[in-house]
């Protein structure tokens, strides 16, 4: 199953590197790599949200062990779209960078969901959990939904130039319903006990 998962989310990765090869990125290369990138990225912190509220509701405990590997995915892709942009799009050029990432909020919200997600990619391996300890390590890995949240956002604000919201609901949608299905059950269990009480 691991390495089926693994397939499946490599394969926008290797679809880039065909399109790339044969020449077939259109007009504007960098917009559609950059494009792609980021929304695998969405993709992948969706699925990633999606393990535990799935593995909940069907009992399917094995889910979580595919967990790890799909945020790393998330990671990777991000990867790819920070580079993107700081290679291609800004060349290296510290100075344009930071004055982008002070002047532009959809740039100021996607460069810090990206620095957040680089600690829980640093500490993703076992030796880092026996490391911090299991209560700082999940703490710490639960930036993920401030992570989905400023993606959202990054997203949302890019499309607001262009009033184009259609695909970026969807997301959103996505996002906060795993979100608040969280939220549900960790009120769940303080309601029932005031209910005891």
């Amino acid at each position: 199953m691991k390495v089926a998962v693994w397939l499946l989310a490599m394969l926008p990765f290797l679809r880039l590197l065909c399109l790339g090869f044969t020449d077939q990125f259109g007009a504007n290369p960098l917009e559609f790599v950059t494009r792609s990138t980021g929304t695998w990225t969405l993709v992948m912190l969706c699925v990633t949200l999606a393990v535990t509220p799935l593995r909940r509701l069907t009992g399917w405990n094995w889910l979580i062990r595919l967990r790890r590997m799909l945020g790393l995915f998330a990671f990777f892709y991000a990867l790819q779209h920070f580079l993107l942009w700081l290679a291609v799009d800004r060349g290296f050029d510290v100075a344009y960078m930071i004055k982008d990432i002070a002047k532009r909020p959809f740039i100021t919200v996607g460069f810090a969901a990206f620095v957040l997600m680089v600690p829980l990619a640093a500490t993703s391996a076992n030796v880092m959990v026996k490391w911090l300890g299991g209560k700082r390590w999940q703490g710490l890995h639960r930036a993920v939904y401030a992570i989905a949240v400023l993606a959202i956002l990054h997203y949302w604000w890019h499309k607001a130039g262009k009033h184009d919201f259609g695909t970026v609901s969807i997301y959103a949608a996505v996002v906060f319903g795993l979100l608040a299905m969280r939220i549900w059950w960790w009120r769940k269990p303080a309601t029932g006990l005031k209910a005891q009480r």
